[in-house]
């Protein structure tokens, strides 16, 4: 998919605030400076829940170093996963879409937006009004380079592996790949192929198939959820899928979101090393004394 040239893979971790091992003596406000002296990338998945206000955007460009990026997971409102539980902020979709783009614009001046996320829910199923909101959203956000994940399996299995591949490539979206638990309808299978020359994005779940379909709602449902430690044999396996990926694809990002138990840090830097990757323009590090 692309010519040989110099290719990267970046590995971060989903969010830079509950990583507890890495922010011993740390103050809350020098959370992400410190995060940005291990990690060259982090999913920003506070936009989920609300639109962030371009201040804060700001303040996070000029905290991190110039080559970090952020994958910037969609507001949950574009994604469907709102549905009527609690009332809208916006008058119309359209003032949804215009705020958001508006709140990233810092990041993509600044050259830090890697992607928009657009994670849709477990309900959003292979169905034709389904398929023409994907439109409708990659039309909104056409600027900006955007990755597309599902959480219901319907979209790969045999009848429509190829169709949705297809559709993520005609209508330029970038493959968010997915490493999960295989529990029923509301997971989706390791689909290893790019669907974007430049871009390619993985994110590693976790496994725990017993947590992954509890009660939708509630921070102990999510605790259970993403309780997952990788071991030494599950990232070796990864080493060799990613090795792949970067011939396929200029750029591939790696986000551990297996954080219930603090293992997602643990588990990136362990890949890193695994990998043999040096990154040489992360934040500046605080020396251990000891």
């Amino acid at each position: 998919m692309c010519g040989r040239r110099f290719l990267v893979i970046y590995i971060g971790l989903s969010g830079w605030g509950d990583h507890h091992s890495l922010y011993e003596g740390v103050k809350p406000a020098e959370k992400l400076q410190t995060y940005a002296g291990y990690f060259p990338i982090v999913e920003l998945d506070a936009s989920f829940y609300a639109v962030p206000p371009q201040s804060s955007i700001r303040k996070w460009v000029d905290e991190t170093p110039a080559s970090f990026q952020f994958v910037v997971k969609a507001y949950q409102e574009i994604t469907g996963h709102q549905r009527g539980e609690t009332p809208s902020p916006f008058q119309s979709k359209q003032e949804m879409f215009a705020a958001f783009l508006e709140s990233i614009q810092p990041l993509a001046e600044a050259g830090k937006l890697a992607m928009v996320l657009c994670q849709f829910p477990p309900w959003f199923d292979v169905q034709k009004k389904h398929v023409a909101w994907l439109r409708v959203v990659r039309e909104q956000l056409k600027d900006f380079p955007v990755a597309l994940e599902f959480r219901h399996e319907s979209w790969f299995l045999p009848a429509y592996r190829e169709k949705t591949l297809t559709l993520m490539r005609e209508d330029n979206w970038i493959h968010s790949i997915c490493d999960e638990p295989q529990a029923g309808a509301r997971s989706i299978p390791t689909v290893l192929e790019p669907t974007d020359r430049h871009k390619t994005l993985v994110r590693m779940h976790g496994r725990n198939v017993h947590g992954w379909n509890g009660p939708s709602k509630g921070q102990e449902w999510r605790d259970v959820r993403y309780l997952y430690d990788y071991n030494e044999r599950e990232l070796a396996e990864w080493k060799t899928r990613l090795q792949s990926l970067r011939q396929q694809c200029e750029h591939v990002y790696v986000i551990f979101n297996n954080n219930s138990g603090g293992h997602a840090a643990h588990n990136a830097r362990a890949l890193i090393e695994m990998m043999g990757i040096e990154y040489t323009d992360l934040a500046p590090r605080q020396l251990d004394l000891f």
